[in-house]
């Protein structure tokens, strides 16, 4: 009897497989001669420190507690990695894969003895691709979407979203761009806010589509752009983690902070009702779908450089859909509505020297009026990306060691400010710094007050897109040190300083009705970061 290496049929079935094998290797290979693979990523490895509390004990109930339990010291890390497959000018493929964020010692961001989590996560995935024999340019799929802006970010739109976006150029100075966005659907599972079923992954798409308009001449750039959206019913209800046995009780129903999506908050920025609020009850409402609206009219001017100007005004609606009942001075209750509009506009001026960049900026946001009946008098947003600062706002690689320190991605909504800067200060080879000092102030009627839940609800905001809820009482004081050491051509060490002075006035929150006080501190972080990028 043969031994069973040496059987003839295994045999040959095993060369029928390699060569199989071979022949879909050499397929495949020959195949992707046509495409060209490019890759560009960035590596972030980082440590620090910080406490971006702005409450350090609260009295209630229960005593005197300390709020914030987190570590005051966090080492992290996070890969993001892009590729691309290029077929021709007229058509690529782009995938941008994410590692992270790793807390390392945390076991369920994989960074525990072993390292073996699960944060892989697909950012963007989308095709571009030119119609045959004209200038009209597609990007079809999740893709990084940011609508017109100048001087502090976008406080609108400037996020990862499924979308279709086409542009055509018409001449060298005048451009056309269309834009359809679905950030949310089918994520409704049939529970409303009062604890009704409904039909799941009904009525709770939200469709957004834009417009917009660059002219670019020399030493002067303008663009015109609107947006129009359509919210359905239950869209918002559809962004929590939905409990039937405890509808009230699940997360992003009143009274909680877990308000929407990753990027924005949407349960939060596009409604009139505030987490903070002393609410007992919303109402529904008979319309499938409510409008929303958004223009803006972003001017940059280098026509006198060294001098750079940039302005920037936006104006945001959302129709209300349904109302929602607050207690008023922790009494009487009054019907609030949903509806919520306003407007901002916000400016930089720079000069440019050899040494550096000195500038001043500033911005002013609608605040609510005093009135819940009538809505929200601040500006709406879908995730806006505000960056005049590195703490308080979105700048300076959005990164943190500890979750609790990201730099926080401000619409500006509710607040005014005004803010100097230094920057990409160069006196070394290789070295550059950035100082920044800003002062946040609140454009919300003290009066708001008396809707509120608690003393400490003008934080209940902090770590959304929409940031503390600030009266024309309050403010906050920030200071920004960004220093920058290019070690090699990929590779930069990055070390921030930050610090916000706590202004919030405790007469105005703290009142008789709450039964509680807080006690506040200033906010802090110091982070050292390397980044590899290719």
């Amino acid at each position: 009897m043969s031994k069973k290496g040496n059987n003839p049929g295994r045999f040959r079935k095993r060369c029928m497989v390699a060569l199989l094998a071979a022949s879909l290797f050499l397929g495949a290979t020959g195949s992707a001669r046509a495409i060209d693979f490019k890759a560009q990523g960035e590596w972030l490895v980082g440590f620090g420190a910080g406490d971006a509390s702005l409450i350090d004990k609260v009295r209630d109930n229960n005593g005197k507690h300390k709020t914030n339990a987190n570590d005051k010291f966090a080492a992290a890390q996070r890969i993001r990695l892009q590729l691309d497959a290029v077929a021709s000018e007229a058509l690529s493929g782009t995938v941008f894969f994410e590692i992270g964020d790793q807390t390392w010692g945390k076991a369920e961001d994989g960074g525990a003895l072993g390292a073996d989590g699960t944060v892989v996560k697909v950012k963007n995935a989308f095709i571009d691709w030119l119609a045959p024999r004209t200038d009209l340019r597609f990007r079809m799929g999740l893709q990084a979407v940011a609508l017109p802006n100048m001087a502090g970010g976008s406080a609108v739109m400037d996020g990862d979203v499924a979308a279709v976006a086409a542009s055509y150029k018409f001449t060298d100075n005048v451009a056309l761009t269309a834009l359809w966005m679905r950030p949310v659907n089918d994520n409704y599972s049939g529970w409303d806010d009062n604890g009704n079923t409904r039909e799941s992954n009904y009525l709770d798409n939200i469709d957004l589509f834009a417009l917009s308009l660059p002219l670019t001449f020399d030493g002067f750039e303008i663009t015109l752009w609107a947006m129009y959206g359509m919210m359905g019913k239950y869209s918002l209800d559809g962004l929590d983690a939905d409990d039937g046995n405890n509808p009230w009780g699940r997360p992003g129903r009143v009274g909680t902070n877990q308000w929407g999506t990753e990027d924005g908050a949407l349960r939060y920025t596009l409604s009139g009702l505030y987490p903070g609020f002393n609410a007992t009850a919303l109402g529904g409402t008979s319309k499938a779908y409510g409008s929303m609206f958004w223009a803006g009219l972003p001017i940059a001017i280098t026509a006198w450089d060294p001098l750079n100007i940039e302005f920037d005004i936006n104006y945001g609606y959302v129709e209300s859909m349904g109302r929602f009942d607050v207690s008023k001075r922790g009494a009487e209750v009054v019907r609030g509505g949903t509806e919520r509009q306003g407007w901002l506009a916000k400016a930089l001026i720079e000069y440019k020297m050899d040494w550096g960049v000195p500038g001043i900026f500033g911005w002013y946001a609608s605040g609510d009026d005093g009135n819940v009946k009538n809505g929200s008098e601040r500006m709406p947003s879908v995730a806006a990306a505000g960056n005049f600062t590195s703490f308080m706002g979105d700048g300076n690689l959005a990164w943190a060691p500890n979750g609790d320190w990201y730099d926080r991605g401000l619409s500006y909504a509710g607040t005014w400010g005004v803010g100097l800067q230094l920057r990409d200060m160069s006196f070394v080879e290789d070295l550059r710094h950035t100082f920044r000092v800003a002062y946040w102030g609140g454009t919300n009627s003290p009066s708001m007050v008396k809707y509120m839940s608690s003393s400490t609800a003008w934080a209940d905001g902090y770590g959304t897109n929409d940031g503390p809820y600030l009266t024309t009482n309050d403010g906050l004081l920030e200071f920004n040190m960004v220093n920058s050491w290019q070690i090699y051509e990929n590779l930069e060490a990055n070390l921030e300083l930050g610090y916000i002075v706590n202004m919030i006035d405790k007469d105005t929150w703290e009142k008789s009705w709450m039964n509680d006080s807080f006690q506040k501190q200033d906010a802090w972080k110091a982070q050292l970061v390397f980044a590899y990028a290719f």
